[in-house]
């Protein structure tokens, strides 16, 4: 007793890709100037939320004060984060915007000569905006060292 034989198609083997060129030299000076813009985008985005933040942080409704400044922080430090390492490729820096960000911050907490203080000991929202914000940047900080190195073969 014999089978009927099956038609098969025999496909030659794939030929063997070539490694991608390096990039010549006007690729690596474009992609090192759009890493420099992103990171000084990065930092001024640092300083910008953190006006805003601080803006907000006064905000009241009927009177008693309202922690949206607090849900902004939060959302804003982590895309500011995630926009950074995108934008640098590096783990470091979400640094850039948290540098600034941390510096606006205590400055806003210290008085002026005058005796002004954007944010007081008594303003909750303000402190909650702080402690939300620096936790959101120590997070994204310890998930990225945590994270697993990029994969680079293809």
């Amino acid at each position: 007793m014999t089978l009927p034989a099956v038609s098969m198609s025999v496909t030659p083997e794939p030929e063997q890709a070539r490694p991608p060129s390096p990039p010549g030299p006007l690729a690596r000076t474009f992609d090192l100037a759009l890493r420099v813009v992103g990171g000084a985008l990065a930092v001024f985005g640092g300083v910008l939320t953190a006006v805003v933040e601080l803006v907000l942080a006064g905000v009241r409704v009927a009177g008693q004060l309202i922690g949206v400044s607090v849900l902004v922080a939060i959302v804003a430090n982590v895309a500011l984060g995630w926009f950074a390492h995108a934008t640098v490729g590096r783990r470091w820096a979400v640094v850039l915007p948290a540098l600034p960000w941390f510096a606006m911050m205590v400055v806003a907490a210290g008085r002026t000569d005058e005796g002004d203080v954007l944010l007081s000991g008594d303003n909750w929202v303000g402190l909650a905006m702080i402690v939300a914000g620096a936790m959101t940047f120590a997070v994204l900080g310890f998930r990225l060292m945590l994270a697993p190195p990029a994969r680079t073969d293809g």
